[in-house]
């Protein structure tokens, strides 16, 4: 072996040097190891794409929400005094008309008993003036007195009449407050907590009420849009007046705090008049119905409209890149190269985005594994799908 190599260093250095042994160990190894050919230093990528599409995409915007319910009465005394009985709990369904608490309703039966004892004063006293007339009368008549004392005779009834009216307005007015010791339902609802309790002194001017009332046979949900949110509602929806545009508005979902939607659909009646001057909102209202009495006043969740957007495309949030504040897709030409596209979003559904502009229907984007693309690749399709559009609202 070393008279071998002895041999291969005496015919092969002479004529290239030593010192170029390595660049022609190198060109043989690439020419072995390619059999031939030469190496491609890199491969042509494979690529999913998919084809864009335009249509009409319903998607869904969530907001905040606040419900209460279609009444909410504050119970209050109208009348002074200690509550002698509590009929409810908290929380329990009461009727219309239903006797909530009793007061003591003494005092106010003495009120009332002296209010009817003026009355039969009165009473009296009108009768006296009447029987003074009548005597009187026949006299004047027959000029045995002056007229004068008749005179005073009939304003003495005058006077009494109007007693007496007083009195009847007296014993009215302490019938209505023996009345109002007897708290009842305004409405049929549920009650609340009981700030008071037996026993308890009451006055028409404490601060907090008695119990909260609430009907929720049906519930108004409260929900604020920005400005910008506000005017894309206008445009939106058809009608020339915003009381057109409410009635031609699909119907609103309601979703709870675990994220579950409510079963039955709500409808928007109400738009607030002017913005609110510290939030630049504007607040609307969602009415809904509630038959099983689920939804309590104090609830909160969001309120999900439906936006229809037409003519517009979605493009998979993973197909896009940005650079420099814009957003381009990779569009693919018949000799599947590639070129950077600028488009303008306009929004977001689900883990898609829609493109109002920059982009064709029918046109071909790379899907998915954009990062290393550059202007001009050359890929080689791995599927080409069309684009889903937007999921439908029972899957959202």
């Amino acid at each position: 072996m070393s008279i071998f190599r002895s041999n291969l260093d005496k015919h092969l250095f002479p004529l290239v040097g030593k010192q170029r042994i390595a660049p022609l160990i190198l060109v043989a190894l690439f020419w072995g190891c390619s059999e031939g050919q030469p190496l491609q230093l890199s491969a042509v990528k494979e690529l999913p794409v998919t084809t864009v599409r335009a249509d009409t995409v319903t998607t869904f915007k969530e907001y905040p929400a606040a419900i209460e319910g279609l009444i909410n009465v504050e119970v209050r005394p109208q009348v002074d005094g200690k509550i002698q009985q509590v009929f409810v709990d908290e929380g329990t369904y009461v009727q219309k008309g239903q006797l909530l608490f009793q007061l003591d309703d003494r005092p106010f039966k003495e009120r009332l008993n002296s209010a009817k004892a003026s009355l039969h004063a009165s009473e009296g006293a009108l009768s006296n003036a009447k029987l003074e007339i009548d005597k009187l009368t026949p006299l004047v008549q027959n000029k045995v007195i002056s007229s004068y004392q008749l005179k005073t005779a009939f304003s003495a009834r005058e006077t009494a009449e109007g007693n007496i009216e007083q009195a009847r307005a007296n014993v009215r007015t302490a019938q209505i407050d023996l009345e109002y010791t007897k708290l009842k339902a305004p409405v049929s609802g549920y009650i609340g907590r009981l700030n008071k309790r037996m026993g308890s002194l009451v006055t028409s001017n404490d601060p907090a009420p008695l119990t909260l009332l609430s009907d929720i046979h049906e519930v108004r949900v409260y929900f604020s849009l920005s400005e910008s949110d506000f005017i894309s509602f206008k445009k939106l929806y058809k009608g020339a007046t915003l009381d057109e545009k409410l009635k031609n508005l699909p119907a609103a979902r309601l979703v709870l705090a675990d994220n579950s939607v409510y079963n039955l659909p709500g409808r928007i009646d109400m738009v607030d008049g002017q913005f609110d001057k510290n939030t630049g909102a504007v607040t609307l209202r969602a009415t809904f119905g509630n038959p099983d009495m689920m939804l309590r006043s104090g609830n909160t969740g969001k309120v999900r409209l439906s936006l229809i957007h037409e003519n517009t495309t979605l493009i998979p949030q993973e197909s896009t890149i940005e650079l420099q504040d814009k957003t381009f897709v990779f569009a693919v030409d018949d000799s599947n190269k590639v070129s950077r596209q600028p488009i303008i979003i306009t929004g977001k559904s689900g883990d898609k985005y829609l493109v109002s502009s920059g982009i064709k229907a029918g046109t071909k984007i790379v899907a998915s594994g954009i990062e290393h693309l550059k202007e001009g690749d050359q890929i080689k399709p791995q599927s080409i799908t069309n684009i889903p559009l937007a999921a439908n609202e029972n899957n959202k």
